[in-house]
């Protein structure tokens, strides 16, 4: 069956299949993470480093992973590339009951950092080939709330289980990966390709820019870096550099949050603090869908410096917070202004970009999420254990600022583009 773009018609199905294999997959990740580093302490007594590491270790290996499945992607299959993602996922559930100890939890999360590389870029490419010209940026937007729903949920749901144990946990976790797996199977595809909207000739139905290929170029949109010519890669566009440090910046907030807002939490003695995390989540994809278009109202710069202020006083609320409601307070604030952070940034990227190297440059950008997490795993933990969990928070909100200096510092177009989602 082929599901072909043609003029401004959406293929409904198809998008089905991506959306949904995209939020379970990333609930099978993301139920695992409220429990994850008090399982580490409690199973294995591992120091707060080790907790850091084994938490925010997926991202050392999606950073290196994306640029590969995004060529696989556009050479065997977008369909092809997500389904092997959320079979590794699946996978990593199951391998959760082996008595790994964090030796061996180490190498399972890099492994998982790989399937949510495939997962997710695979996706992205796809997304981007499915949708009309003029609702590109629509959809994406939309493949971003599905993502962020299904880290709300999956978060939600594996502290909801916990309970019943850590196996029912991971059972859940790769219980939904094997249910987007299905989503993604039931996906219409071009027969021979795996690509969708493509027709046997290798163009997208109905024109549109960059749909397809011509001469000697080819175009895609991974963090491989998105336009390739003659079969090279362009792995970092300029335009990309000052917003994605800001972004690697601002991630620190969200590493803290994943890795240390629980045992934080407890050790001041507030129960449930697994619903901080789950309330960023909610918040920060509700943000997207409801007043995210902020960013092209307002402008990408005013809004990226508010936003930046916002996670960073947020973060302060969360380091304060003398009880559960004020750290949801706090979960509030960081999540409306991590949402729209982001965003921010990539506007600025995309003004800056020539327009045949857009591609290439939200790419590269989006790989210094990977680079932020990578990063600040280890560094967090080494923070925790130095001077203690609030000192987390605080050094997140450090970072934040920082982003907004950064981010103050890209220069302005002469003229702005006009941009859409």
């Amino acid at each position: 069956m082929s599901a072909q773009v043609t003029g401004n018609a959406i293929p409904r199905l198809a998008l089905v299949g991506v959306f949904g294999g995209l939020f379970c997959g990333y609930v099978g990740l993301s139920a695992v993470i409220p429990v994850l580093p008090g399982f580490v302490r409690e199973r294995y007594g591992a120091p707060d480093v080790a907790v850091g590491l084994v938490v925010m270790a997926t991202a050392f290996t999606a950073l290196l992973v994306r640029p590969v499945a995004g060529h696989l992607a556009d050479r065997h299959g977008h369909r092809l590339v997500m389904l092997a993602g959320a079979l590794i996922i699946a996978v990593g559930g199951v391998l959760y009951f082996l008595p790994l100890g964090v030796a061996g939890l180490v190498p399972l999360r890099l492994l998982l950092g790989v399937g949510e590389a495939a997962l997710f870029t695979a996706g992205a490419v796809w997304t981007v080939a499915l949708a009309p010209h003029e609702r590109r940026g629509q959809l994406i937007g939309l493949y971003g709330v599905s993502m962020w729903g299904g880290i709300s949920a999956g978060t939600f749901l594996g502290a909801a289980m916990l309970p019943l144990g850590y196996g029912a946990v991971w059972a859940f976790s790769g219980a939904a990966a094997l249910v987007g797996l299905l989503l993604i199977s039931a996906s219409p595809v071009h027969a021979r390709t795996g690509r969708p909207g493509e027709a046997p000739g290798g163009t997208v139905s109905g024109g549109g820019s960059g749909g397809g290929t011509s001469g000697g170029e080819e175009r895609g949109t991974g963090p491989a870096g998105g336009v390739r010519r003659g079969g090279g890669h362009r792995l970092l566009v300029r335009p990309a550099l000052l917003p994605g440090t800001a972004l690697a910046l601002a991630s620190a907030g969200y590493a803290g949050l994943a890795a240390f807002v629980v045992l934080h939490l407890r050790a001041r003695g507030i129960d449930s603090g697994v619903a901080v995390l789950s309330c960023f989540s909610a918040v920060y994809a509700g943000t997207r869908l409801f007043i995210g278009h902020l960013p092209d109202r307002f402008g990408p710069r005013r809004v990226a410096v508010w936003c930046g202020i916002g996670e960073a006083a947020g973060l302060l609320v969360v380091a304060v917070a003398p009880n559960l409601p004020v750290a949801l307070i706090g979960s509030v604030i960081t999540g409306v202004g991590f949402s729209l952070l982001h965003p921010s940034l990539s506007l600025m990227v995309m003004d800056l970009a020539d327009p045949a190297e857009q591609g290439a440059a939200i790419g590269a950008y989006t790989s210094f999420w990977d680079l932020g997490l990578a990063l600040w795993g280890p560094l967090i933990g080494a923070v925790a254990t130095g001077f203690g969990y609030p000192a987390v928070f605080v050094a997140g909100a450090a970072c934040a600022v920082a982003a907004v200096a950064v981010a103050l510092r890209v220069r302005r177009p002469a003229v702005r583009p006009a941009t859409t989602g």
